[in-house]
C-alpha cells in the first residue's frame, strides 16, 4: 500500500531547487533525486550564495519549463525544515515560468501569503509531501508476517536511504520480492509514496511504522529507510519509533568514515559502529526478539577507490561482519546482500 497526499499526482519532470545552500548534507533531497530518479530531473536552480551543486545543468525556471519540467522541487532538507524569506522570490519566479512547487519541508507552502496568492492567481499547485496520512493508529506491537530490514545510522545524512534503495534493487535482482518503504520526503519523491516519519505526532510514530510495513507474504521483504540516529540529540525519537514499529528481522548500520561530529550539532561526537549495533539490537529486541545485524554500510564517497576498498576490507575484518559501500558494489556488497537474506 502506498500512502501519499490523497488525490495528488506529482507533476514531472522536475527542476531541482538548491536555495542558498552551502552544506552538501542539507541538499540530500536534490542528490537523492539525481541519483535515484535522474530520468525525472532536467536541471538545477539556485539562489545567489549557494555553493552546492548536483552537477546537473544549471537552468532558469523558464529554461526548465521549455525543456519539459512541470514542477520545481525544493531539494533542500535543512535542520527544522524551514523555508527562509530569501527563497520566496525564486519560488514565485518558478510559478511565473509555469512550474508547480513541490516541497518536503516542515513549513507548509500555502502558509506563505506570497506563494499562496501567486499560486491562486496563476493556477499553479503547491504540493507538500511531508504530510502524514490520516488515521494513524497507536502501535500494537503485534508481530506481522513477512520479512523486514531497517537501515540505521550513526548520524543523519550519511547513506541510510541509499543503502535501503540499493538493497531493494539487489534483492529484486536476485528474484526476491522486495519493497522500498520510504520514511522521509526524499524517499517519498523517489518511490511515489511513503510516510514522512518526522511529521508524525510522537505518540503515533511507531504506529505509522507498523502501518507502513503491514502483513505480507512470508517471503516478501520490506526494506525500510531509516531516519536520524538512536544517539542523535534531536532526532533519536523518530529512530526508536521506526525500530520498534517496523520490527525488523535484520538491520544494516550505516556510517560515514571520517565524520567525527554530529551534523548540525558539533558539540556531540558521532558514536562508533559497535556501540550503534549494540544499542540497536538491545532496543530492537523489545518488539523483535530475534533481530540481527547483517552488516555495515559505509559511505566512502570522499575516499579514492583504492582507499575505500582497503578500509572496507579492514573494517570487515575488525568487526567480523560484511562491510560494503552499496554505491561501489562489488564482491563486498554481494556478501552484505547474502548476509541480509541468510
Amino acid at each position: 500500500m502506498i500512502y501519499l497526499i490523497p488525490d495528488v499526482q506529482l507533476p514531472q519532470p522536475y527542476l531541482l531547487f538548491l536555495g542558498d545552500t552551502t552544506e552538501p548534507g542539507y541538499a540530500k533531497t536534490a542528490f537523492g533525486l539525481r541519483d535515484w530518479a535522474g530520468e525525472r530531473c532536467v536541471g538545477e536552480f539556485a539562489c545567489e550564495g549557494a555553493t552546492v551543486t548536483t552537477g546537473l545543468r544549471s537552468m532558469t525556471p523558464a529554461q526548465a519549463h521549455a525543456a519539459g519540467a512541470r514542477a520545481m522541487v525544493i531539494g533542500v532538507a535543512n535542520a527544522g525544515g524551514f523555508i527562509p524569506p530569501s527563497w520566496l522570490s525564486a519560488l514565485v519566479l518558478a510559478m511565473e515560468a509555469g512550474l508547480d512547487i513541490i516541497s518536503g519541508m516542515h513549513a507548509r507552502l500555502r502558509d506563505f501569503d506570497v506563494l499562496r496568492e501567486t499560486a491562486d492567481r496563476l493556477g499553479r499547485r503547491l504540493i507538500d509531501v511531508r504530510q502524514p496520512p490520516a488515521g494513524i493508529p497507536i502501535a500494537t506491537g503485534r508481530r506481522r508476517k513477512g520479512q523486514r530490514l531497517l537501515t540505521l545510522g550513526t548520524d543523519c545524512a550519511l547513506g541510510k536511504k541509499y543503502t535501503a534503495l540499493a538493497l531493494t534493487r539487489a534483492f529484486a535482482g536476485r528474484g526476491v520480492d522486495a519493497t522500498f518503504r520510504a520514511t522521509g520526503q526524499t524517499g517519498i519523491l523517489i518511490a511515489g509514496g511513503g510516510i514522512p516519519m518526522d511529521a508524525v505526532v510522537s505518540d503515533f510514530a511507531a504506529g505509522a511504522a507498523e502501518m507502513l510495513t503491514p502483513d505480507a507474504d512470508e517471503k516478501h521483504w520490506d526494506v525500510i529507510e531509516g531516519q536520524g540516529s538512536l544517539f542523535h540529540p534531536a532526532y533519536a525519537g523518530v529512530s526508536l519509533a521506526l525500530l520498534h514499529g517496523s520490527q525488523p528481522d535484520v538491520i544494516v548500520v550505516c556510517h560515514e568514515p571520517g565524520r567525527e561530529r554530529v551534523l548540525g550539532h558539533p558539540g556531540y561526537a558521532v558514536p562508533g559502529i559497535e556501540e550503534t549495533i549494540y544499542l540497536a539490537l538491545r532496543l530492537g529486541s523489545r518488539t523483535r526478539p530475534n533481530i540481527r545485524c547483517a552488516g555495515v554500510s559505509l559511505n566512502t564517497s570522499k575516499l579514492s577507490e583504492s582507499a575505500a576498498r582497503k578500509l572496507i576490507a579492514e573494517e570487515s575484518s575488525r568487526l567480523g561482519r560484511p562491510v560494503a559501500d552499496p554505491m561501489r558494489g562489488g564482491e563486498a556488497f554481494d556478501r552484505l546482500v547474502d548476509a541480509c537474506l541468510a
